[in-house]
């Protein structure tokens, strides 16, 4: 090496974690409060801080801190954890809001609830102080490890293998967004130490009975940054052309039944024509995920035969006819739900009825299908499968009683919406008669 030229410097921790977080910042349309999901671990305390350091001295000063604690009450000691980081945040004065997941647990899959509970109440509190967006400190190990795990169940070329997103939309509320995923828990435990700051450490991630656990633990230090990165790159073009196969292969519709053009059926070998398929049999049917493997293969058997005829699969008829392949809800296990005025409920896990009128209203399967036949709800659909959809519809659709509204669910999408699959989710929501999910409060990167 020449004299005059000096060996290069090792990045460190501090910078690499500082620099992550203003380069995320620069990322907004538009500046704002910002909430930070904070447990008191390392990966959130690191992102509160270096989030702290990036507003007060990289030019971000437009932006607004305040943190949420989740305390889920699962411990004796998370209570005084949640004081703890209240009590850290008031030195940074940075507004503090805790929140306590209350009431019974599940007995089994305790982690899937408590998760669904962390983020419910993390929107609520975004909501409540008008913040852009929810951030949490979820690193490259973290996503190292929802890989595995979905490695072990999924087909090779299975979206979920591109991992956690970037963002993520709750409930259709607020969007969810991960700035650390690219770090290593390692390089932000270092940036603490730097600044002399402790963590908590949850004695759950040690439990070898929570699947993510095992994981983490047999997998050690094998993680490939690159992995997700090209699998995430893969899911968004495959979110896009499954958009394009929807747009022009599938009419629009409410919900009740859909045609589906022979051309995109005769496409089911095609992976992004099977997804479209799927990912639309699975909102007729009011499923929050697609068919898992065994269905899916049975679908796509049945389907490329290339023989008319009906098949029944989670929940939903596969009817094939010249004219197209017909998707309905199948005519059984269909709820009786009375509710409350006012109130509103999910009837069948497919539509979100409001009832604001006075009186209390009772949903049941049943509709009319002459109402439904002259309505744009079941424009260019045979008579025949009119009637079968008709039969697993509430009873009311197409003559609403006043004061009741009822809106099409998309089980797929409307809790959690992965960035990789917006413009899936929108094209899906143009056909369900919805409007467009909330856009992201950053620019795509």
């Amino acid at each position: 090496m020449p004299a005059d030229r000096a060996a290069p410097q090792p990045v460190s921790a501090q910078h690499r974690v500082v620099e992550t977080a203003k380069q995320f910042l620069s990322s907004f349309k538009t500046p704002g409060l910002i909430l930070v999901a904070i447990s008191g671990g390392s990966d959130s305390k690191g992102l509160l801080l270096a989030l702290h350091a990036a507003i007060s001295t990289g030019g971000f000063s437009a932006f607004r801190l305040a943190a949420c604690t989740i305390d889920h009450a699962l411990r004796p000691e998370s209570a005084d954890e949640a004081r703890a980081v209240a009590a850290f945040c008031s030195g940074l004065a940075i507004p503090h809001v805790p929140r306590r997941w209350d009431g019974e647990k599940p007995a089994t899959g305790i982690q899937a609830a408590a998760r669904l509970a962390r983020y419910g109440l993390l929107a609520d509190v975004a909501q409540e102080m008008d913040a852009q967006c929810v951030v949490t400190g979820h690193t490259l190990d973290d996503q190292a490890e929802t890989i595995a795990m979905r490695q072990s169940r999924s087909e090779p070329d299975a979206p979920g293998l591109a991992g956690m997103a970037d963002g993520m939309l709750v409930d259709r509320r607020i969007w969810v967004l991960r700035p650390f995923l690219g770090l290593r828990r390692g390089e932000i435990r270092d940036y603490l130490l730097s600044l002399n700051e402790n963590w908590f450490d949850d004695p759950s991630n040690s439990n070898r009975s929570f699947e993510r656990v095992r994981v983490r633990q047999d997998m050690g230090a094998d993680i490939v940054p690159s992995q997700s990165s090209r699998a995430g790159t893969m899911r968004y073009q495959s979110g896009t052309r499954v958009a394009e196969l929807l747009a022009r292969h599938v009419p629009g519709f409410y919900g009740l039944a859909v045609r589906i053009d022979p051309a995109l059926v005769e496409a089911i070998g095609d992976p992004d024509g099977r997804r479209a398929i799927l990912s639309i049999a699975a909102v007729i049917g009011g499923r929050s995920h697609p068919a898992g493997r065994e269905t899916a293969g049975r679908v796509a058997a049945f389907l490329a035969a290339g023989q008319d005829g009906r098949m029944t699969a989670g929940r939903v008829v596969f009817n094939r006819r010249r004219s197209g392949l017909y998707l309905y809800r199948e005519g059984r296990g269909l709820p009786v739900v009375t509710m409350p005025a006012p109130s509103k409920a999910i009837w069948d896990s497919r539509f979100l009825v409001s009832n604001s009128s006075p009186e209390p209203l009772t949903v049941r399967a049943g509709a009319d299908p002459v109402l439904l036949r002259t309505g744009p709800i079941a424009a260019g659909l045979p008579d025949a499968i009119i009637k079968r959809a008709a039969a697993s519809a509430p009873d009311f659709l197409g003559d609403a009683p006043q004061g009741v509204s009822i809106e099409p669910v998309i089980g797929l999408y409307d809790t959690f919406l992965p960035r990789f699959d917006l413009i899936m989710a929108d094209s899906i929501a143009a056909l369900f008669g919805r409007d467009r999910y909330v856009a992201p409060p950053v620019h795509d990167v």
